[in-house]
């Protein structure tokens, strides 16, 4: 849904293709797949999905299914839930905007800070008004912006640094139907340190 709200409100203003993991990406950072091949299917003239990581869809876009329409600017997104502090570090959102930069487009990462009732609207409009300016304004070269948008109404925009938390992720342990013990990596039980100028301080003002 999030991805959806995003394309529609870019259409608005310019020409928008689509090219998006296939399934769930969580957490995949900056990962390329180099250990299989992927495959492409295109769903119409605007959109494609690739079963791989949004690093591996920035990189296929940009070198074979856009290779004669080359964006101005790569948006990533809209995220379900924040990507504050520590977090960018694990997000395969703001790896595709990161991506964009090594192919020296401008890159934006979006994410709703919010962990139910998504409502992109607000945040879909936002993200549009942002690239606008960024088309017309550029970014230095090498830098890209990672936007969490608290939901509802936009009250105003900060700039932040990183912030850092205190976290602990929760181990779950089992056995799979045929006997095998297994550990899956869950939540993480987390503190914020909200210090003065940080990612975290401006989204809970």
């Amino acid at each position: 849904d999030g991805l959806a709200a995003l394309a529609l409100s870019l259409r608005k203003i310019g020409d928008v293709r689509v090219v998006a993991p296939a399934s769930e990406q969580s957490a995949t950072a900056h990962s390329l797949t180099l250990a299989r091949p992927l495959r492409i299917r295109q769903i119409d003239d605007y959109q494609y999905s690739v079963d791989g990581t949004p690093t591996d869809c920035v990189v296929i876009a940009l070198t074979k299914i856009l290779v004669d329409w080359t964006p101005d600017i790569v948006v990533s997104g809209i995220n379900y839930g924040p990507n504050l502090g520590d977090d960018v570090t694990y997000s395969g959102t703001v790896a595709g905007a990161l991506e964009a930069s090594i192919f020296k487009l401008p890159g934006i990462a979006v994410s709703l800070v919010t962990r139910k009732n998504f409502d992109f609207s607000f945040a879909a409009e936002y993200a549009a008004r942002l690239t606008s300016q960024v088309l017309a304004e550029g970014l230095p070269q090498g830098v890209v912006l990672n936007v969490n948008i608290p939901p509802g109404e936009i009250r105003g925009t900060r700039w932040t640094h990183q912030g850092t938390k205190d976290c602990r992720s929760l181990i779950h342990e089992g056995v799979d139907p045929r006997g095998r013990p297994y550990i899956w990596i869950g939540e993480q039980e987390a503190s914020w340190k909200e210090a003065g100028g940080s990612d975290f301080a401006a989204v809970e003002e």
